[in-house]
């Protein structure tokens, strides 16, 4: 079993913001592909469909699905939301993580 994936309060609030706009059934999903300028880089999309496999994330009006595939790399992270002088952005706090960019979206383990 994979240690578990939290959602920060700012980015529960942030994440329910957005699928209240995607109408009922929308749900956030995080995934991890290869590529990016470490080596792997996180993915953000709205989804209205769950797989089997998913781990199944909620905070107050958030829901975050990962795929199986995923879960090893984003294991024991915690998912937030930033607003500074670059922009707003998600951000995943991840312990597995060896190197990130200065994006924040790509990392290496």
């Amino acid at each position: 079993m994979t240690a578990a994936v939290t959602i920060s309060e700012r980015a529960a609030r942030r994440i329910g913001e957005i699928l209240k706009s995607e109408g009922g059934g929308a749900m956030l999903r995080i995934s991890v592909e290869g590529g990016g300028c470490s080596g792997f880089q996180y993915k953000f999309d709205v989804d209205r469909a769950k797989a089997d496999d998913d781990l199944v994330i909620e905070r107050d009006n958030a829901v975050v699905l990962v795929d199986s595939a995923s879960a090893p790399f984003l294991a024991g992270s915690e998912v937030d939301f930033v607003d500074d002088l670059i922009g707003a952005s998600f951000r995943v706090n991840n312990p597995n993580a060896t190197a990130s960019c200065g994006c924040g979206t790509s990392f290496s383990i």
